[in-house]
């Protein structure tokens, strides 16, 4: 894997906290996981990978981690190259895996203590108590974690990432197979992990996690990241507004003087249905009330919808390669 200067990485003067440059991932009998990723995660930002199963989500976040080795790139996570100096760009990072893998005989404090020395960092048994306590865990412990329910390990794994204070953590789909509790507790814990400035990077294909939680939005298909927005540009720049009216009589056909507005039938001639992107002006509505009162359409409800993240990403999942960046 290639090196990557850190005087290469400014951009506006102001590095990001972790660049990724033209990583590839090729396994043995020649399948390429990820092809040709670039991208820059801003200091202080919770950013969610988006992607369905098998994207390459997971792969990315362990060649960061260091678990899997790229076939060819660099990272530079908080000023470190993660191979030249891997101890200190290691250190910089927390990760919650998806796979609940603890150390079953050890008690929740001794796993919890043990993490935070292993990257080297001085006892702090009241940050580990604040940790555990956020975490709904202090209760817990004394227990072996093998005692634990697996919303509880889940919990014990945010606990272990977070033991060294790291200034980036990464949650591998963390709400794979947890209850709604947790899931609440840790996007409480994750907004004010954001509030004090660490750095969040969320992968999932739960679409209501990312519009919950993320500032901005990455979405990765068959190992090629094909969009990086700020979440609220990304559902005004490809979201659309759906106008339903619900007719008074229905329609067998749509008159041809109503064309341009592109209007579609539904419920069996019982509404029209008119799209338009979010990015256009909506004057477009008002025109065509005033065409269907020329046209003595009436109706007798009528409501709006706007796209939703998940709309956008199945969208961009599955539009030909050609027109997806």
């Amino acid at each position: 894997m290639n090196t990557l200067p850190t005087a290469s990485l400014s951009a506006d003067n102001v590095a990001p906290i972790m660049s990724v440059r033209g990583v590839n991932k090729t396994y043995a009998g020649g399948f390429q996981a990820l092809k040709n990723i670039n991208l820059d995660i801003r200091r202080g930002e919770i950013f969610a990978l988006l992607g369905p199963n098998g994207a390459g989500k997971t792969t990315l976040i362990s060649i960061i981690c260091g678990i899997v080795n790229a076939s060819s790139g660099a990272i530079i996570a908080d000023g470190h190259d993660i191979v030249r100096d891997y101890r200190k760009a290691r250190a910089t990072i927390g990760l919650v895996p998806q796979e609940l893998h603890t150390d079953a005989f050890e008690s929740v404090w001794a796993t919890v203590t043990f993490s935070r020395g292993l990257f080297g960092k001085p006892p702090n048994p009241a940050y580990l108590e604040k940790v555990l306590r956020d975490l709904s865990l202090w209760d817990k412990r004394k227990q072996k974690i093998m005692a634990l329910s697996g919303g509880m390990k889940r919990r014990v794994l945010i606990a272990k990432a977070l033991a060294h204070e790291p200034a980036i953590l990464f949650l591998d789909e963390p709400s794979a197979g947890v209850d709604v509790e947790l899931r609440r507790d840790m996007w409480r814990m994750v907004r004010e992990l954001r509030a004090q400035g660490t750095t969040i990077i969320l992968t999932t294909h739960y679409i209501e996690e990312a519009e919950e939680m993320a500032d901005r939005i990455g979405v990765i298909s068959k190992g090629e990241l094909i969009l990086v927005e700020g979440k609220q540009a990304l559902m005004r720049k490809l979201g659309k507004k759906q106008l339903t009216l619900t007719l008074r009589q229905p329609m067998t056909g749509i008159p041809a003087n109503l064309n341009a507005w592109s209007l579609e039938l539904a419920d069996n001639g019982q509404a029209l249905v008119y799209s338009f992107d979010t990015q256009k002006e909506e004057t477009g509505i008002a025109e065509l009330m005033r065409a269907l009162a020329e046209q003595d359409i009436e109706f007798k409800d009528l409501r709006s919808r706007e796209s939703s993240l998940e709309d956008i990403f199945v969208s961009l999942v599955h539009r030909p390669k050609e027109t997806a960046a």
